[in-house]
């Protein structure tokens, strides 16, 4: 095959259509549509990629299958070199071998410190390249949107497009209960922040593992070094921020790696179990600075989007479940959504076993452990509904301005039944109910607590409505 633009742009193609059918549509769009072919001499074929990971994704997960569909389109001695932008490296990658590369790992050769007496230090390269430590799995593609995540997954594509001081989601602070799905969201944002600039260094990490690296730098007389390695990051994405809590030296750490980040215009995501208001034994500079950009909480599911995980999760497992099924899942599992999809791995491989089909009625037998252990999620909402059903007072007024005695008393009881039977945090429950503060939550409680104490007929209402909310 000669050297003519049309020639071998048609067995592009070819590779491409065939490709298209041989893996999933995230993947052919992820890693096959951004390959340009430049010029093929008969023998060499020069395919233009982003970067050089990109380049090693292809050599480690792909190569299997682009290898023979490049031999019958090219040739069978046909040798691949990808092109690599100037910004990311100076020289193009050649191949080693016929339609089939086996280059070292760029990330791996570069980030092999265990005969290096500092980690934190790597002699003899310019510009450092670390292992993000991403969860390739973790996207926005297989991430569930639901009222409950809308604005957290809105704000985490925005920080993935444009990330930095650019946006002024910086930091972008995610909370929310475990479970719930931050850490899906917030390796997402590292994964589509590698597709989208493959130039900036992303790096995805736990506090638990931040905290012990401080603790063996501290030990080794390193932490400058320590600091100028996390300095040298364009996205950090730090996990579990809450374990900072009576940390002193470490927060000190973090503190100057967080000013250096902010101020050169690097991108800094957060995530944590807490609001920061909420956040115990954290310098109060650090606090402030959490507070800069944007704090987003990651909710428990609603009944919709419970329905979409079930069956996303169904879908991924290749099961096939009745909507009836589903129904019954969604009402009776726990909103977490580890636990949905825990439930349904045991319902699809019990059935599988069993080789029976998935039914209600074997539903109920194999989730009744799940079912048993936990009831049906109350919400704020539903809380809501209650108190303004049983005190006779329409939900606009509950949520208003308005201070009349019985409003204020309709509203007070619904901050204190929701702190009593939801976790979610005081913010969050003066928002939902007429967008107070958490500190009127906090008055409302005790005010209902008090009146429980003195009025029994007070009581013996508040007792009466509990139980309709448990109902």
């Amino acid at each position: 095959m000669h050297n003519n633009s049309a020639t071998y742009n048609d067995a592009w193609q070819n590779c491409l259509s065939q490709l298209r059918s041989q893996t999933s549509a995230e993947e052919f769009a992820k890693w096959f549509l951004p390959i340009v072919p430049l010029e093929f001499d008969g023998t060499m074929l020069r395919l233009r990629v982003p970067s050089k990971s990109f380049a090693e994704e292809i050599e480690s997960n792909y190569i299997r299958i682009l290898r023979p569909l490049i031999a019958e389109s090219f040739g069978q001695q046909t040798r691949i070199r990808y092109a690599i932008p100037k910004s990311d490296v100076q020289a193009q990658i050649p191949s080693e071998s016929n339609a089939s590369v086996s280059m070292p790992s760029f990330a791996t050769m570069q980030t092999n410190t265990a005969n290096i007496r500092n980690p934190f230090i790597i002699p003899g390269i310019n510009k450092l390249r670390i292992d993000p430590q991403l969860n390739k799995n973790y996207t926005f593609a297989n991430f569930i949107e639901g009222e409950c995540n809308r604005l957290v997954r809105s704000a985490s594509m925005s920080v993935a497009v444009n990330p930095g001081n650019n946006t002024p989601f910086n930091p972008l602070y995610i909370y929310g209960d475990s479970g719930l799905g931050k850490t899906h969201v917030a390796q997402a944002i590292g994964n589509e922040i590698r597709l989208r600039h493959p130039e900036l260094q992303v790096l995805y990490v736990a506090m638990s593992k931040f905290q012990a690296q401080y603790q063996a730098a501290t030990i080794n007389k390193e932490i400058p070094d320590f600091i100028h390695y996390y300095q040298a990051v364009d996205v950090l994405i730090l996990d579990d921020i809450q374990e900072l809590a009576g940390k002193p030296g470490t927060q000190n750490a973090f503190f100057n790696i967080f000013n250096h980040l902010q101020m050169s215009g690097k991108q800094l995501v957060l995530i944590s179990d807490k609001p920061p208001v909420e956040l115990k034994d954290i310098e109060e500079r650090l606090l402030t600075r959490f507070k800069w950009g944007l704090s987003a909480q990651i909710m428990i599911p609603d009944y919709q989007t419970k329905i979409k995980i079930i069956k996303a999760k169904a879908e991924h497992l290749n099961a096939q479940i009745p909507e009836d099924v589903v129904l019954y899942l969604a009402d009776n599992i726990s909103a977490n959504i580890r636990e949905i999809e825990g439930a349904i791995s045991s319902l699809v491989a019990n059935t599988s076993f069993m080789g029976k089909r998935i039914t209600i009625s074997l539903a109920k037998e194999i989730l009744k452990g799940y079912v048993s252990l936990y009831q049906k999620e109350i919400t704020i909402e539903h809380i809501i509904d209650v108190v303004c059903r049983e005190m006779n007072i329409e939900k606009e007024r509950l949520n208003s301005s308005e201070r009349t005695r019985e409003v204020a008393i309709a509203r007070q009881l619904a901050m204190y039944l929701a702190k009593q039977h939801t976790k979610a945090p005081l913010t969050a429950i003066g928002a939902a109910i007429g967008g107070r503060n958490h500190a009127t939550v906090l008055h409302s409680c005790k005010t209902i607590s008090n009146l429980m104490d003195t009025d029994k007929a007070f009581q013996r209402q508040v007792i009466e409505i509990e139980r309709h909310v448990n109902a």
